[in-house]
């Protein structure tokens, strides 16, 4: 049985010698490219026919297929994450967090956007002045229950 991070290796591994990209990668096993990225990098898992067109399509062990239908640990990352692009994201909620908090409690009542029933869009948007990443979150709202 491989380990997460020697998982996560072998498909970056993997990737780089056959040239794919995340989205080409997701697009054939057929989920969105986040969520396929996430369990390929160990955070989070396939259905086992998913994890095949994976291992497959990377010139993966069956063992690996397998491995990436197991539910991992989630998270692992540093705080404050060390690397840039982390880093900028976790300085997005230390800087508008508290905004978004509060606009989120106004709108919905009190209580919490999803991380289970949610999905990620990340795109390039062209712009004159250079280019945009733009992230698009949908959570479902969970209120707090009295009890």
């Amino acid at each position: 049985m491989y380990t997460r991070e020697a998982l996560v290796e072998l498909v970056r591994q993997a990737k780089r010698e056959r040239k794919l990209t995340w989205g080409e990668i997701a697009q054939h096993v057929g989920v969105p490219e986040i969520h396929c990225t996430a369990a390929l990098l160990g955070q989070g898992t396939l259905k086992p026919h998913q994890a095949e067109r994976a291992a497959q399509l990377l010139g993966l062990p069956a063992e690996v297929a397998e491995a990436l239908t197991v539910p991992p640990y989630r998270g692992g990352v540093s705080m404050p994450p060390t690397d840039p692009v982390l880093y900028r994201l976790y300085e997005i909620i230390l800087v508008y967090g508290p905004a978004f908090k509060e606009i989120v409690h106004e709108k919905f009542g009190d209580g919490i956007m999803s991380a289970i029933d949610f999905e990620m869009h990340v795109e390039r948007e062209p712009d004159p002045h250079g280019d945009r990443v733009r992230v698009t979150m949908s959570g479902k709202y969970l209120p707090y229950r009295t009890f």
